[in-house]
């Protein structure tokens, strides 16, 4: 299995969920910009979007997106603490999580990743906002994960598109439970692994 990525992209989050696993898995670097991989292969041969992440699968199939790739990590590899039993209440708990952040949080950031200035960086500035907002009272009532006590793949997904809350300058100032949460998340021994192989740390 291999796992298309960039550093710093959405990617980290299935790459984080691989470590978390503990299995054989091998990740190659795509060039976002020119479309190609560190081996030189067109990239958009392998996910004709063309953005990250992708994964290669033993037989040969490629799964995009990163909310399903997470979950078909999970459920393959029997890893229900990281992805509650399909068809229950805690399953569609996690894929409630898993939406929001992929639909309205992480398109959120991507004007600002995109250089918007004047009215419409503000604009995206609020929305960012707003959005944090929510994920901010998810942890009011002491949780220390999404879904409660235990490490999911929602809450790696969370840490990478919170993270960006840095290179943006949004910053954490307005939303301390998140950035806790944040600082919990980034001393897992996977999240230390999978940074550390993207150079992030």
């Amino acid at each position: 299995m291999k796992l298309y990525y960039t550093p710093g992209f959405c990617s980290l989050s299935p790459h984080i969920v691989l470590h978390e696993l503990g299995g054989q898995f091998d990740v190659e670097r795509v060039d976002v910009e020119t479309k190609t991989t560190e081996t030189g292969a067109d990239f958009r041969a392998i996910n004709p979007k063309g953005y990250v992440p992708a994964l290669r699968l033993g037989d040969g199939e490629v799964l995009t997106e990163g909310a399903a790739i997470v979950q078909y990590l999970a459920d393959s590899n029997g890893a229900r603490r990281l992805a509650p039993e399909p068809g229950t209440l805690a399953r569609a708990r996690l894929q409630e999580q898993l939406n929001f952040i992929a639909s309205e949080l992480h398109k959120a950031f991507a004007p600002l990743f995109r250089g918007a200035t004047g009215e419409a960086k503000d604009a995206a500035v609020a929305t960012v906002g707003q959005r944090l907002d929510h994920m901010e009272k998810q942890f009011a009532d002491g949780r220390a994960y999404l879904l409660g006590d235990h490490f999911s793949v929602a809450d790696a997904y969370l840490f990478v598109v919170a993270s960006w809350t840095g290179p943006t300058g949004i910053g954490f100032a307005q939303w301390p439970r998140l950035a806790a949460f944040v600082e919990r998340v980034r001393e897992r021994p996977s999240v230390k692994a999978a940074m550390a192989a993207e150079g992030l740390a």
